[in-house]
């Protein structure tokens, strides 16, 4: 295996495009928990991410000037909860007034949360971009030596394996809440059907606050694993991982958390294999160009099965 797919491909394309794949499919899973629960696109869904990343950022800050260091996996707690606190208030002040209305104004109406998210941490941060973590990304040494013993070299730096670790664990805990809880057997209700849902006695409110908690801390640890493994934050990086969520959610099926999973580590993988010099020494695709990946499968994807892999929700 190690000889044919070699050290530069496992280490430098497979293992980002894995990580990469992490991030997106946490994002998708708010965007296909609120298209399949409430019924429209959240377009201010990054933002909640890239507001996370930042509120993140500013409790290391502040955890400095008073003297001690702390890992931005502990600053992110407090910024999960911000995250989801402002998921719904959103939905509170913003989006149930118009829950019975058609769906094209709250999807105008999500378009323009986002800009004021993302206006108001630009007042708050500014606008430039501010670093998140310093330092080079230095492989794990105790993985090194293990896959050296068996002929291997896998270089997985310290905030990868870390992001890989906390998407396997948080899916975990998803899975648990939404196949084993009756919050989660309430979502899947009111997805298949909210009037029959409602009749039979369960709160339809209570479910959508639920979607928006775990939407919300999704998202939130989404856009604070993507700060670890760019190193770096800035006010529109919420919007730039709008495509490639959307897509893996409508690869998995809309509706299906599960499906935004796989959606996300398929883009994920596709977008960073797409750059590997499959023929010849160059990239098959330039990275500046691989988020169109994400966007050719998208499209590719509602031409011959707009159900998705798993078979989700057509409207």
């Amino acid at each position: 295996m190690w000889e044919s797919f070699g050290f530069e491909f496992i280490n430098f394309y497979f293992i980002p495009g894995l990580v990469l794949g992490c991030i997106y499919a946490l994002g998708a899973i708010g965007i296909t928990l609120t298209f399949g629960i409430l019924r429209f696109a959240n377009f201010s869904h990054g933002e909640i991410m890239m507001t996370s990343s930042y509120l993140t950022w500013e409790s290391m800050v502040i955890s400095a000037s008073l003297g001690f260091i702390v890992h931005p996996l502990v600053g992110a707690i407090p910024a999960c909860l911000c995250a989801i606190l402002l998921a719904l208030l959103v939905d509170r002040f913003f989006y149930k007034p118009f829950r019975n209305s058609p769906t094209i104004i709250i999807v105008i109406a999500s378009f323009g949360m986002m800009l004021i998210i993302r206006s108001m941490v630009q007042v708050v941060w500014g606008p430039n971009q501010l670093t998140f973590v310093k330092g080079i990304a230095k492989p794990n040494p105790y993985i090194r030596d293990l896959s050296a013993s068996v002929d291997l070299m896998l270089l997985i730096p310290n905030k990868h394996f870390l992001i890989l670790i906390g998407t396997i664990i948080i899916m975990l805990i998803f899975n648990y809440i939404l196949s084993s809880t009756k919050i989660g057997k309430g979502m899947r209700a009111v997805s298949d059907n909210p009037d029959l849902a409602k009749v039979s006695g369960i709160d339809v409110e209570n479910i959508i606050r639920a979607t928006w908690i775990v939407g919300g801390f999704c998202a939130a640890a989404a856009g604070v694993f993507l700060a670890m493994d760019t190193q770096f934050i800035e006010s529109t990086m919420g919007f730039r991982m709008l495509l490639p969520m959307f897509a893996a959610a409508i690869l998995g099926g809309i509706g299906r958390p599960f499906g935004a999973v796989a959606g996300g580590l398929i883009i994920g993988l596709a977008e960073e294999l797409s750059a590997y010099p499959w023929f010849g020494d160059g990239p098959v695709i330039s990275p500046g160009y691989k988020s169109g990946v994400a966007f050719s499968i998208m499209v590719f994807m509602l031409i011959i099965k707009p159900s998705g892999l798993f078979k989700g929700k057509v409207f």
